[in-house]
């Protein structure tokens, strides 16, 4: 259980400080956001947006609780990176200029993976000691 909660925080910590780290810039609407969305079509007043869905996001997943804010949390920040990916690699760019983005999604897959089992250890855990309370009331 101990190591399934380090993991994960381990992992949910690295994605959460790659999606904010993303997501400031973003908001901040730098140069090099517009030049990239410029570069693929796509209008600039949507940036601004996309940084704050993406800290948001990322704060979310690292509150303890709201499960159902997690999910969709986890949800969007993966559609953000896999949607970049895809963009970027249809916009005419070489491989090895997209293809690291998928380093980020296998982070944030184990994240949710980890999200998961770290759930299902804290409920074995707290049911294992259900009837041990049960007898001690």
């Amino acid at each position: 259980m101990k190591k399934t909660k380090i993991t994960y925080w381990v992992l949910t910590g690295l994605f959460a400080f790659v999606m904010a780290g993303s997501a400031i810039p973003n908001i901040m609407v730098n140069p090099m956001s517009v030049q990239g969305f410029t570069e693929m079509g796509y209008p600039t007043y949507i940036i601004p947006f996309l940084g704050w869905a993406k800290l948001l996001g990322a704060i979310a997943i690292l509150v303890p609780g709201f499960p159902r804010l997690k999910e969709w949390a986890y949800a969007g920040l993966i559609f953000d990176l896999l949607g970049a990916t895809y963009s970027v690699a249809n916009s005419g760019k070489a491989v090895s200029q997209w293809a690291p983005i998928f380093i980020f999604v296998a982070l944030g897959f184990s994240s949710y993976i980890f999200y998961h089992k770290k759930l299902k250890a804290t409920a074995t855990a707290s049911s294992e000691t259900a009837p041990i309370q049960e007898v001690l009331s």
